[in-house]
């Protein structure tokens, strides 16, 4: 994975990631995912590009559980969220939809600086700066359903969920 860094900052909630407002676009995922982040920054979701990362701070996506944050983060192009903590359900709602979340300090990530991702060994790069950050690789299981496209992907390739390697 490898992409321009758009940086947003501590408790990013799920409101502005996906804004309830919007609600009637809920059947409409692709119109709805023209608005992701609006909120937070008007401009991001014509701006990016697919493969581009979101970064975040701390507590990213709080809030309501609802799937559609994660959904239209990854429809809009985003190769991977990264932040330096998650909400709970909102990690899970990220690999669950196939969408990658990484968790690292991104103190030392700015707007637009460019990253190069390898999930499956736990690093990445911020080629702008020279720089390389260590995370811990997700459970095997969580890069299955990952390389599968998502949870639902993943059960239907497989008739199950499988927990063993």
């Amino acid at each position: 994975m490898k992409g321009k860094a758009w940086k947003f900052g501590d408790n990013i909630s799920t409101d502005l990631i996906c804004p309830g407002r919007l609600f009637h676009l809920r059947s409409n995922l692709p119109e709805l995912a023209k608005h992701v982040l609006e909120d937070a920054d008007p401009d991001f979701a014509s701006k990016m590009n697919r493969g581009d990362f979101v970064v975040g701070g701390r507590n990213f996506g709080l809030g309501s559980s609802r799937e559609h944050a994660p959904t239209i983060i990854r429809l809009a192009g985003a190769s991977a969220v990264v932040a330096s903590s998650f909400a709970r359900i909102f990690f899970r709602n990220c690999i669950n939809v196939g969408l990658p979340a990484i968790e690292l300090d991104t103190s030392g990530i700015e707007q637009g600086d460019e990253l190069e991702a390898d999930p499956e060994a736990g690093v990445l790069k911020n080629l702008t700066k020279g720089t390389r950050m260590n995370f811990a690789p997700l459970p095997s299981v969580m890069r299955k359903i990952l390389d599968d496209g998502g949870l639902a992907e993943h059960i239907k390739k497989r008739g199950d969920f499988e927990l063993a390697d």
